[in-house]
C-alpha cells in the first residue's frame, strides 16, 4: 500500500510533466479512491479517455469534473488528509 507523501510526490511529478514517473506511483494502490482520481487525472492528461473513465468510476469521480488538469492535480492534493 502507498502512502499519502507518495500520493503527493505523485502530483508534484505531474505537475512538473513526469507524467511517467507520476503514473508508476499511481499504480502502486489500485484500491485507495485518491490513487484512483490520480491514475484518472493522468490517463485523462495522456489523451486516453476510455481508461481514464474506467478509474473516475474506481474513484468515485466523473471524467465531466474538471477540465483543467493542473487544478484537479490541487483538488487531489487538498483531498488528502
Amino acid at each position: 500500500m502507498a502512502s499519502t507523501d507518495d500520493l503527493k510526490h505523485a502530483i508534484d511529478l505531474a505537475l512538473s510533466g513526469d507524467w511517467e514517473g507520476a503514473h508508476a506511483v499511481a499504480q502502486r494502490d489500485e484500491a485507495d479512491p485518491l490513487y484512483c482520481w490520480l491514475h484518472a487525472c493522468l490517463h485523462k492528461m495522456e489523451g486516453d479517455a476510455g481508461n481514464s473513465r474506467y478509474w473516475y468510476r474506481k474513484a468515485g469521480h466523473r471524467f465531466e469534473d474538471f477540465a483543467d488538469p493542473e487544478i484537479e492535480l490541487q483538488s487531489i492534493r487538498a483531498a488528502i488528509n
